[in-house]
């Protein structure tokens, strides 16, 4: 033992699906063992964080509108008249969305 060149062992648990998951992912790679595989992974491993700040922000723009839409067909389907100023609202929020799929497309090229 004291001649060996990774003398620190680890130890983790995991589920059934995990493990099931960790061997397919071996399965296309050319190693059998799992401490070279997994050593490699937690070394050379890479994690994706993706900024979905935009895609939030478009999310609530499009829920507004829906709001709104709701509201003005509520009001109309009661026997009351759609609004300029409503109309105004939606297109305005009908603009800020285009604007964040421009920016949101832009920013993956």
């Amino acid at each position: 033992m004291a001649n060996r060149k990774r003398n620190i062992q680890m130890k983790f648990y995991v589920t059934e699906e995990e493990k099931r998951l960790i061997d397919e992912k071996m399965a296309q790679l050319p190693t059998r063992r799992y401490g070279a595989y997994l050593r490699k992974m937690a070394i050379d491993g890479y994690i994706i964080q993706l900024d979905t700040t935009d895609i939030k922000r478009m999310n609530a723009a499009l829920s507004a509108i829906g709001r709104n839409i709701n509201q003005i067909a509520k009001r109309v389907n009661a026997g009351g008249g759609a609004y300029k100023a409503d109309m105004r609202e939606i297109q305005e929020r009908l603009d800020e969305i285009w604007q964040l799929q421009r920016r949101i497309i832009s920013s993956q090229r």
